[in-house]
């Protein structure tokens, strides 16, 4: 029955939204303090945007270290901003345009320390950044609708991304998936671990703590797990929760949640992850929880089961590159 599972937060998970975080967490102990930019993680914006003839907009650098070579426009998020309003800012500055963001194309991540949140953005405004206007923040913009590794790019790491925003423009892979405005003091991830069988059968691993609920996990902010990224928190809680090493499935991000100027001034993100424990043969059923702190919930509504089992298999959620 849906009353044993938290049916409401799988709703909201599985499209795209956000659920209140809560103060107690899975796993390791989390840090005691919030997450704050600039002191213990560092967020990046960057948008991918095309014109109606397949342009790319690209930025010519000005930063000494790099002057003069392209780049995607992209720069660090502040204190207190939001994470599509760093993304604006940061294009409007850059560029001269104005834009509206379509997606999140990617999740880019280092552990709190480095974070980039890539878009596929559409311009809706604004005039090209011409070379007479150049400034600190960029030479001039422009719309290339060439190779743009033909280009003197500033770092080769943007070529990925601009294969992912044209497939996703093709067919797009996952829906539409923009940051919820839901407060967040820590760098924490939801998780919606599955299980599935070649049967059909499908299970969710549940917290039992209070209400029935999804596991959170906190991000520590030592250097080790600095260095760990998003995986090693993940990685921590499965491999204590279950009896043996679980080799889980990559992460995939569902949607993410966090408000500028959250709780305590914090500047938290929660990610909602889904991920799946691999069966070792046909027919398996789940391995048994060692501690009573969790349980699987075995899917039997159809609909729900239908939309877990189409984000797990088609891949159908925004990519997470450690």
């Amino acid at each position: 029955p849906m009353g044993e599972a938290p049916a409401s937060e799988l709703d909201a998970v599985l499209g795209g939204g956000g659920w209140d975080v809560g103060a107690s967490f899975e796993g390791p102990p989390p840090p005691t303090g919030p997450i704050r930019l600039g002191r213990n993680a560092c967020y990046i914006v960057l948008a991918v945007l095309f014109n109606e003839e397949d342009g790319v907009l690209l930025v010519q650098e000005a930063k000494p270290e790099c002057r003069g070579k392209w780049y995607l426009p992209a720069g660090r998020m502040e204190p207190g901003e939001s994470v599509v309003a760093a993304m604006r800012r940061e294009v409007k500055e850059e560029t001269g345009l104005e834009c509206e963001p379509l997606t999140l194309l990617a999740l880019e991540e280092r552990g709190p320390a480095w974070i980039r949140f890539a878009f596929l953005a559409r311009p809706t405004g604004g005039t090209l950044k011409t070379l007479e206007e150049a400034d600190a923040e960029s030479l001039q913009a422009a719309w290339w609708a060439g190779d743009p590794s033909a280009l003197p790019l500033r770092a080769p790491d943007i070529l990925p991304l601009l294969d992912l925003a044209a497939r996703y423009r093709l067919s797009p892979p996952h829906p539409p998936t923009l940051p919820q405005e839901l407060p967040c003091a820590l760098l924490c991830l939801r998780l919606l671990v599955a299980f599935a069988n070649d049967a059909g059968d499908l299970w969710v691993l549940l917290g039992t703590a209070g209400t029935p609920h999804l596991p959170v996990v906190a991000c520590g902010t030592s250097p080790a797990e600095l260095r760990g990224g998003l995986r090693l928190p993940v990685l921590q809680l499965l491999l204590d929760c279950l009896p043996s090493d679980p080799h889980p499935g990559p992460l995939g991000l569902l949607g993410l949640q966090h408000r500028a100027g959250g709780p305590g001034g914090g500047d938290g993100v929660c990610f909602n992850m889904l991920l799946s424990i691999p069966p070792g043969s046909p027919g398996a059923t789940p391995p048994e929880p060692r501690s009573p702190a969790f349980r699987w919930w075995h899917v039997e509504e159809e609909s729900l089961r239908g939309r877990i089992l189409q984000r797990l298999c088609a891949a159908a959620t925004v990519p997470v590159r450690s």
